[in-house]
């Protein structure tokens, strides 16, 4: 039978370590001093109680905790001298019945890990899902994470053993993340879209308007009428709105929502959580029958990324009033115009339809956005959730320095008017300059030399500015000093230089009142609460300008990598934060009673 959160929360304190005996391998001490912080509140409270335990341990422990892991393939598998539950989770990855390429090419693995980490390689073979990685899945990562440095290698096989525990105690438990692991699988579904030449490749790729961004909108919107909202349409701009009634009509609505587009290879998480996660309360509150006194709005905003035209937050800036005329005539890199496309998908393309979509704030609650980190630090706290106090400020530019193509051979140093030296001395300028000023960054993140030889001095150079600082002030303290570097350097070298500004965004400090209701939601899940400010910029930023917002951050795994194939979180943090949405739903019910 499963174990209850009552029991362990009652037993005595021997029974109660036995209800809890392999979580960890071969080392019962962990989940024993967590018990010390009884009753928990929920699984997660329980789980987050055995990651602080580990984390107080001194290194020594914790490197005898991952000696106790068998190796993956290894010799206690062919002597199968395996844990039941190391037995179970390497029979799902199929790792018991590897072919004899496969069982060599992971003996050598093993082998090359041991002797640079002398530790064995510790993956939750389970996966995000709970379901089961795959072989090839198992060995590339097992060879990327090769390249790790020896104290990030033992943090992460830390981090994977608290995964492992994770999934062990929900099978204790009985517990599955059902509404995270549907979550989990829409993801999954929507990625099988991509543009033409990232497919091919198994990359995903969903840029504005294309066929596969067309294709989404479709899917979300399908979805969206099967989840239970009573309106559902795709808008002058490619956004899908849903919408699920309120018992008040005329009460201000809450609005929420995300991106679907995608970077070029990009990951399958990234602004699509925020649009399925609300998608889930609502399916939830349907099923139930269940009308809040305010509506609910969900968009699922067409453009955010800026890949195909120079548009970044188009689909959000719409409803903002925002969106520029001039957009109309962009070309892309195939020389398509955006009226063109927008035409190609059956929108109207004219500046009156899009007008149109603008929102008028004072019938809005406000707006909240759910969003995968993009970055380490709840990955590296062991974190699910983390509550956002602010957005950053940024600036992007296009820039173009142009020299003169020359021989590399017969052209002295002191006659060259290299393009992309140029560049790289700013780039080390930046760098420097960005990390003098608390919390600022400085990125070029885009560097070609058009035509470019291996025998010739660069003539130009083709490169992308990104400058983010946590105000205004300071962002653009950082704007002056770096475009003023450049074009020092530039008239120094002999170089030109053409800038072009595609896009601003103040910084977005969450509302005090919203912010404070994602704790409470967080607070209610049982793990402890962390505030913490997005580097990134996010849809919430152009929402910002007209109504109230607050955001919500879901751990990433992999280091929190995002814009990345290797973008992913798993089914049980989806779960939370499903359920931290509907508490914050709930409150929001309470305070707009009638």
């Amino acid at each position: 039978m499963p174990i209850t959160l009552e029991q362990l929360n009652h037993a005595p304190l021997a029974e109660a370590a036995q209800m809890l005996d392999g979580l960890y391998e071969h080392s019962p001490w962990i989940a024993q001093q967590a018990l010390a912080q009884r009753p928990f509140a929920s699984l997660a409270a329980l789980k987050h109680a055995m990651v602080t335990v580990l984390a107080q341990a001194d290194v020594d422990a914790q490197l005898a905790l991952i000696r106790a892991h068998p190796e993956l393939a290894g010799k206690a598998m062919v002597s199968q001298s395996l844990t039941a539950e190391s037995t179970n989770e390497q029979t799902k990855a199929g790792l018991t019945n590897c072919t004899p390429a496969e069982f060599a090419h992971i003996q050598q693995l093993n082998a090359d890990y041991n002797a640079k980490f002398g530790f064995p390689f510790i993956l939750a073979v389970r996966g995000p899902r709970g379901t089961g990685l795959t072989k090839r899945e198992i060995i590339a990562t097992f060879e990327r994470r090769l390249g790790n440095p020896v104290d990030f290698e033992r943090a992460e096989c830390l981090r994977n053993i608290h995964r492992i525990a994770e999934i062990r105690l929900n099978d204790k438990f009985g517990f599955e993340p059902a509404i995270g692991n549907a979550v989990w699988d829409w993801h999954e579904d929507l990625a099988r879209h991509s543009d033409p030449g990232f497919a091919e490749q198994g990359q995903l790729t969903v840029t504005y308007l294309t066929d596969a961004h067309r294709a989404c909108a479709a899917d979300l919107a399908a979805r969206m009428r099967e989840c239970g909202f009573d309106e559902v349409n795709i808008d002058a701009v490619g956004n899908v709105v849903g919408r699920y009634l309120g018992t008040s009509p005329q009460a201000p609505a809450l609005l929420t929502g995300s991106h679907y587009d995608t970077v070029r290879n990009g990951g399958k998480y990234d602004g699509r959580l925020g649009i399925f996660v609300p998608m889930a309360c609502v399916r939830h509150l349907h099923a139930q029958g269940r009308r809040l006194p305010f509506a609910f709005e969900v968009v699922g905003f067409a453009e955010e990324e800026g890949q195909r035209y120079k548009a970044t937050f188009l689909g959000s800036g719409a409803l903002t009033g925002h969106f520029n005329p001039a957009w109309l005539d962009q070309q892309d890199a195939e020389g398509v115009t955006m009226r063109a496309a927008m035409q190609h998908a059956g929108l109207p393309a004219t500046p009156d339809a899009i007008h149109a979509l603008k929102r008028d704030p004072s019938k809005y609650l406000g707006f909240v956005e759910v969003h995968i980190e993009q970055g380490p630090v709840l990955n590296e706290m062991d974190l699910p959730l983390g509550v956002v106090t602010s957005i950053n400020a940024s600036v992007r530019y296009l820039c173009e320095a142009i020299g003169m193509a020359s021989h590399a051979g017969t052209t002295p140093m002191d006659r060259r008017r290299d393009a992309a030296s140029a560049v790289a001395e700013l780039a080390l300028y930046a760098e420097q300059r960005a990390s003098a000023d608390g919390n600022s960054v400085a990125t070029i993140g885009m560097l070609q030399v058009p035509g470019g030889s291996i025998n010739v001095v660069p003539g130009r150079c083709l490169f992308s500015l990104d400058l983010r600082a946590p105000s205004d002030a300071q962002r653009d303290a950082l704007e002056r000093d770096i475009l003023g570097q450049l074009r020092a350097i530039c008239e120094r070298r002999g170089i030109g230089l053409k800038t072009e500004e595609t896009m601003r965004a103040a910084a977005a400090p969450s509302a005090p009142a919203w912010q404070a209701r994602w704790e409470r939601a967080v607070d209610a899940q049982g793990v402890p609460l962390h505030r913490m400010p997005s580097g990134a910029g996010h849809d919430a930023m152009k929402l910002h300008e007209v109504m109230p917002q607050a955001m919500l951050f879901v751990r990433g795994l992999n280091s929190g990598i995002s814009h990345n194939p290797l973008e992913s979180t798993t089914s049980d943090d989806m779960e939370l934060c499903v359920n931290a949405f509907s508490h914050l739903l709930d409150q929001l019910a309470t305070e707009h009673q009638p």
